[in-house]
């Protein structure tokens, strides 16, 4: 490489990285709020530009809504049929909410509609779009790469997952699970993410951010031990993806690639920082201008709005109804029971039940236990609420908006897999924290 355009690659690399790090991973504080720089974006819109917010998600919907006839895919198979009437109902009741028509009085409720609209489609919404602008920033000058390199002894062996990986997870953390998604999907599309490795990776890492922690320690009174709240739900989340990652359905996705086959990556000598080094410089040496990568990021991201959007109105309105208002998770909860009567929890059905009710919206748990559950069901439901991942309102939604090959039934059993699992570890973990079973 001639010494003019090294020197410019390596700028490239340096600057932007830096400042793709800066937006997602430096936390600024701004009013009294401390977050990453995204976040403060996203918060200014939702508050003072909220009512050009609401209607832009309103025509998100509406927008993903049509797509699916448009484009005639809408009944390639089941899964499809059923997501795109489920976007078209997404888009009604978003428009009975935005327009107040005469709204039926469980959908006004603050927990079920405005909830939905206001505290997951509208942030999910705008991030997702904004994200994949400053995306382009943090995965394609080389960081990435970088990362992968250094990150390789350990991915490799404990989640079967390439280096580069854990970005994805750090991004969930200090971002949202459509962050992380993005950023997989998009590393899937390029060749560089087998089929198996981007499920693995959109399952076991795409965690709710620390953000979310944050309001159901509070809600469940674990702020006092907020510090061992948040390093046992990270242990705790990333020991379940690693075992995960051996089980049926994750083990037996084939590594095929979305570009027919994998992208070839160079060889590197030296030592560990110096391979990483060279790696990250020579992806920035070749990434298009930046104009059209920004402008194909916020391509992507528009697109993956409009499949998960009306997704989250419609299917997580679903699960949050047949939660309140049938027996249907009191008797899938009796699933979990022996898993924690094996324990001798004394709550072990209302723990079963908290479980159970992960699986259509992760704060439910929390909204359940809050009254009546003793100092351990708390923190373990507080922990597996964040471990298990995967939930209708919002994070299944994003996985089936992406191109990843994984179906809906596999979900369905790598849910149960966390849930079963975050049990196991955490309730003896909590124990011996001291955390007590009585109220």
């Amino acid at each position: 490489m001639e010494k003019g355009r090294n020197n410019a690659a390596v700028l490239k690399f340096l600057l932007y990285s830096l400042f793709g790090i800066f937006m997602f991973f430096f936390p600024l504080n701004i009013g009294g709020k401390s977050t990453i720089p995204v976040d403060h974006i996203i918060t200014f819109i939702t508050k003072d530009l909220a009512v050009a917010a609401k209607y832009y998600i309103l025509l998100v919907m509406y927008v993903g809504a049509v797509l699916p006839f448009i484009r005639k895919n809408w009944n390639k198979d089941g899964i499809s049929i059923f997501f795109s009437v489920a976007k078209v109902c997404g888009a009604v009741v978003g428009t009975i909410l935005v327009f107040d028509l005469n709204p039926p009085a469980w959908l006004s409720r603050p927990d079920f509609g405005p909830f939905l609209y206001n505290k997951l489609s509208t942030p999910v919404g705008l991030v997702i779009p904004i994200g994949s602008v400053f995306l382009a920033f943090l995965a394609s000058f080389g960081l990435m790469e970088f990362t992968g390199v250094l990150m390789t002894p350990i991915m490799r062996p404990v989640f079967r997952t390439p280096g580069r990986s854990a970005i994805d997870a750090v991004a969930s953390f200090v971002g949202s699970y459509s962050i992380a998604l993005l950023i997989t999907n998009g590393v899937y599309r390029q060749g560089k993410y087998s089929a198996r490795e981007a499920a693995t990776i959109a399952t076991g890492f795409s965690t709710v951010s620390a953000t979310f922690l944050l309001i159901v320690a509070k809600t469940l009174g674990l702020m006092d031990r907020w510090g061992l709240y948040f390093w046992v739900t990270l242990v705790v989340t990333f020991v379940v993806s690693a075992v995960t990652a051996r089980l049926w359905p994750l083990s037996s996705i084939p590594d095929t690639y979305y570009t027919g086959e994998k992208t070839a990556e160079p060889e590197y000598t030296g030592n560990l920082l110096t391979r990483a080094w060279c790696a990250g410089v020579d992806t920035a040496a070749k990434t298009e201008a930046l104009p059209k990568l920004v402008w194909s990021n916020l391509y992507a991201g528009l697109n993956m709005a409009f499949n998960v959007i009306p997704s989250i109105m419609s299917v997580g309105l679903l699960g949050l109804i047949l939660a309140e208002y049938t027996p249907l998770f009191d008797w899938f909860g009796y699933v979990f029971y022996p898993f924690f009567k094996i324990f001798g929890v004394q709550q072990a059905a209302l723990a079963g039940k908290a479980a159970a009710i992960s699986l259509p919206e992760m704060f439910l748990p929390a909204i359940l236990i809050a009254k009546s559950a003793t100092p351990l069901v708390k923190f373990v439901i507080a922990v597996v609420s964040i471990s298990e991942i995967l939930f209708f309102s919002a994070s299944i939604p994003c996985i089936m908006g992406t191109d990843i090959p994984i179906k809906l039934k596999d979900i369905l059993v790598i849910w149960f897999e966390r849930v079963v699992l975050s049990i196991v570890i955490t309730v003896p973990l909590a124990m011996l924290l001291g955390f007590r079973d009585v109220l």
